[in-house]
């Protein structure tokens, strides 16, 4: 992973000229789509959370890394993954349905989870709409999930575009009294902790352009 070093510096130097602690900001390396390579060299550079989206992209380098690593799964919730991933996910990220969470609960009792809120209104996008959020939350206690906070993806467009979304999830998780807000990716690291990100989801800016699957 040549130059994640510098990479990782710029972001923090990112943070910080947006007004943010770096320190004070859970920084996810989203390994998606590249190799174990990545995992080791996120962790050479000191980055134990990593992201992925892809469950078996998550069994694989989770066996062949076992150790030092929190993995937060970042893709939707498919049933029928949720056993073989079950046993490495150290935060599902994107939880926008009770019947997601039911399957996490039963696989993995007291898992912590985030809510995933649709903040653009995109329909490619997935999310509970803001609405449904305390519902869904409450329900998700109520198997026993440690609900922890709210997740959110920026609209397509430009990285201003997705201010009005992030401060709604910023608010709403205010008035759940939920303290982790993962909002910010590459494109808008400046907006997400302008308005009170506490996690960034880094995948690009870290490691480079992501290889071609096809």
């Amino acid at each position: 992973m040549e130059g994640l070093g510098d990479r990782l510096t710029a972001v923090r130097d990112r943070v910080e000229r947006a007004g943010g602690d770096w320190r004070s900001i859970t920084l996810v390396a989203v390994t998606k789509d590249f190799g174990v390579e990545a995992v080791h060299g996120a962790l050479a550079n000191g980055l134990n959370n990593l992201g992925e989206n892809r469950a078996d992209q998550l069994v694989a380098k989770a066996g062949a890394i076992p150790d030092g690593v929190d993995w937060h799964y970042l893709g939707r919730v498919q049933r029928n993954q949720v056993r073989k991933i079950a046993p490495f996910v150290g935060l599902w990220q994107a939880v926008d349905r009770l019947a997601a969470g039911e399957e996490i609960a039963k696989r993995a009792p007291g898992a912590a989870v985030l809510v995933q809120v649709n903040v653009s209104g995109e329909p490619q996008k997935h999310g509970a709409r803001e609405d449904d959020v305390p519902a869904l939350a409450d329900a998700l206690a109520g198997l026993g999930l440690d609900v922890r906070g709210l997740m959110a993806v920026g609209p397509t467009g430009p990285p201003e575009a997705a201010r009005p979304g992030f401060r709604a999830l910023a608010g709403l998780a205010d008035r759940l009294a939920l303290p982790v807000r993962s909002m910010g990716m590459t494109d808008d690291i400046e907006v997400a902790v302008q308005e009170g990100t506490t996690m960034l989801r880094i995948g690009r800016g870290l490691f480079g352009e992501r290889p071609s699957t096809t």
